[in-house]
């Protein structure tokens, strides 16, 4: 089967010679894939090598949870890895292979399909040391979910998620350290920092005919109330698929970890983005992750900020974000004891 190499496996092994573009001779038959091999075809410019079949089977039937989630976390940073690939492209070629990104997208697309607890994903990808490929694809995967839950169709749920994986495409042209800055800009770093907008606009436009994903690169951080950049956009100015990944992006944003604060608890990086849909954010679409994940939570574990541990066991519809939790033998409704608030929610 013909696989690109950022997705060789240890192991693999290749079903037909492999030459480079001078028609010299990299490979043979029957060569076991290993990280000196993926290095030597990197080497030699090579995209796509042809393997056997791997026995191992891709279906996920049979497996308990745990085995579960521990494929999809092997395949979640195989993922990440090809976007770091796609980044590179973007930046020694100014484009990027539509091919490529589809090619690393739609298996992680299907697998999260199959999963119903998008909390436990959530968390367990927050966990990641974030970086701007796994920032990308978590923003992307959690466009695609929202897309779903807005209702709209397979096929756009799938190009909102791509545009999502592609809304930071043009940080590939702003300078490392720039990128990685903790301490407070200066206003030409800034200004600089927020051209990546414009250049994932370019890049985009120069590499697929599908204008939407350019749109969503160019407008992610405008906002509805006409505050953002780099146009300042009022809401009815900004593609809907900007607003759907301006959502995600916001979200995966609140839950870094923060060097004073540490990592902000799920719940209160939802309440954050509940209160942004009134101005800032599309109302609809914090709306739409608001009511999806909230009935997620009823039956997970979670820290109370008294240092108890707690299940919580039922959503407060008058107050979202102050459930009834089970502490032991009794219960403790957050609605009434507002001193205490739920600070996160444990695997």
């Amino acid at each position: 089967m013909k696989t690109h190499v950022m997705d060789l496996r240890e192991g693999d092994r290749l079903r037909s010679d492999i030459f480079n573009r001078a028609g010299l001779h990299v490979l043979p038959a029957g060569t076991s894939i290993h990280k000196e091999e993926i290095a030597l075809l990197i080497r030699h410019s090579i995209d796509y090598a042809d393997i056997f079949e791997r026995e191992e089977q891709d279906s996920f039937t049979g497996l308990n949870r745990e085995q579960f989630m521990q494929r999809l976390k092997a395949d979640y940073d195989r993922t990440v890895k090809g976007f770091q690939a796609i980044f590179l492209e973007a930046l020694t070629t100014g484009k990027i292979n539509q091919n490529m990104v589809d090619e690393r997208l739609k298996p992680m697309v299907e697998m999260f399909d199959r999963s119903k607890d998008v909390v436990s994903l959530m968390i367990m990808f927050s966990e990641e040391d974030v970086n701007i490929y796994n920032h990308s694809l978590q923003v992307g995967l959690l466009s695609y979910y929202l897309a779903s839950w807005l209702g709209y169709s397979r096929e756009e749920c799938f190009q909102i998620g791509k545009a999502g994986c592609l809304h930071d495409i043009g940080k590939s042209k702003v300078g490392q350290e720039l990128r990685n800055q903790t301490k407070e800009m200066n206003p030409a770093q800034k200004d600089e920092l927020q051209r990546h907008t414009r250049y994932g606009y370019e890049i985009i436009r120069d590499s697929m005919p599908d204008i939407a994903p350019a749109l969503v690169a160019l407008q992610h951080h405008e906002r509805e109330d006409g505050t953002g950049y780099p146009q300042g956009l009022n809401a009815d100015d900004i593609h809907p698929y900007s607003k759907i990944v301006a959502v995600a992006n916001r979200y995966v944003d609140l839950t870094a970890t923060d060097r004073v604060n540490g990592k902000p608890g799920l719940l209160t990086v939802l309440k954050k983005v509940y209160d942004l849909g009134f101005g800032e954010l599309s109302e609809r679409a914090v709306q739409a992750l608001t009511r999806q994940l909230l009935p997620h939570f009823v039956g997970k574990q979670a820290k109370l900020s008294n240092g108890e541990t707690a299940r919580i066991v039922w959503n407060n519809p008058t107050d979202y974000f102050r459930p009834l939790v089970q502490v032991n033998e009794r219960f403790v409704d957050l609605s009434v004891e507002r001193g205490i608030v739920v600070e996160e929610i444990l695997m």
